[in-house]
């Protein structure tokens, strides 16, 4: 999709419309006037110690975040909202959740939880004495009770599209939304790893799709979304795809140039990224052989281990 070409500004200005600032964001939040930004998406650093961090205590860690989350609310428009997205903090084994501890942030501050959104993926590390973390959260503020939120912008298909009403004044009619359903607050969507598309040398990349469905149902066109901690620019690319104003804030130079390459691409329609609503790759249904155990036996074949190799009831030594 072709984009207007706008500059990518370095500061902070209203009548910009794309802002990547190589810095630390809260000089960036403190260039922002109050309340004009509709949408703040963030996924912070989670303090575990990657590459582009320095681990914290974890009351050192919460602190720092309360202070660019009290600028976010600062900065945010009264139908405005924030979304922060977070995992988990471990510390010798054991788990913390962000979302449950960043909350009395949010809540002290004055804002409302609309939903605790879920955010699947099937891929990560393999832990060996906890079950693997396959899932993070999505915290959605806003500062009032009146809000943007648009519904038919990210309604997804039904899974039964044909269905009528079968008794009552409705009987007979199709029981379904026209434009699909509402996505629920349990997300499946693939994480940004080796093979993904939109991959990049960042180790903990936001897929482009997901900041999409937060951009279109709560902010509107010609409206500001922020990002904080921009990475490599998914939250501005998404912003920008759908005629939202983009900035955002990052400190690691190499990620910075990557965030304005991938920006420049999108500006230029030639940014590839996973289509919204793809569905979840099914490598049975694709075909691939790795889908059955090599020591599985085959329907018409031998099994893979001889009488030598394995016990009297079948499994190996």
């Amino acid at each position: 999709m072709l984009i207007e070409r706008y500059e990518i500004a370095d500061h902070f200005d209203l009548a910009e419309h794309v802002v990547l600032y190589a810095g630390d964001c809260l000089d960036l939040l403190r260039s922002v006037p109050n309340a004009s930004v509709q949408l703040v998406v963030t996924s912070p650093p989670y303090n575990i110690g990657k590459q582009y961090e320095r681990r914290l205590e974890l009351d050192v860690y919460l602190r720092q975040q309360a202070q660019v989350i009290a600028e976010c609310v600062r900065i945010l428009a009264p139908q405005g909202s924030i979304c922060w997205q977070v995992g988990n903090y471990v510390h010798k084994g054991a788990i913390v959740p962000l979302d449950a501890v960043l909350y009395p942030v949010f809540s002290q501050l004055g804002l409302k939880m609309r939903n605790r959104i879920i955010w699947h993926f099937e891929h990560g590390l393999h832990c060996g004495r906890r079950f693997s973390g396959r899932y993070e959260t999505i915290v959605w503020f806003t500062r009032s009770d009146q809000y943007v939120f648009n519904l038919d912008a990210v309604r997804v298909p039904q899974k039964y599209p044909g269905k009528k009403h079968f008794k009552g004044p409705k009987v007979g009619q199709y029981s379904c939304h026209p434009l699909g359903k509402n996505p629920g607050d349990v997300w499946i969507i693939p994480n940004v790893k080796s093979n993904h598309v939109e991959k990049t040398d960042h180790p903990c990349q936001f897929p482009v799709e997901l900041v999409e469905r937060l951009v279109l149902a709560l902010s509107n066109e010609g409206d500001w979304v922020l990002d904080p901690f921009v990475g490599t620019g998914t939250t501005i690319i998404a912003a920008i795809r759908h005629g939202r104003r983009g900035a955002g804030a990052e400190l690691v130079p190499a990620y910075v140039e990557i965030a304005r390459q991938r920006i420049g691409q999108q500006l230029q329609g030639t940014l590839r990224t996973r289509p919204m609503y793809r569905p979840v790759y099914d490598p049975t249904q694709a075909g691939k052989r790795l889908t059955v155990a090599p020591w599985q036996k085959r329907q018409g074949e031998m099994p893979l281990l001889d009488n030598d190799s394995a016990t009297s009831d079948g499994r190996c030594q």
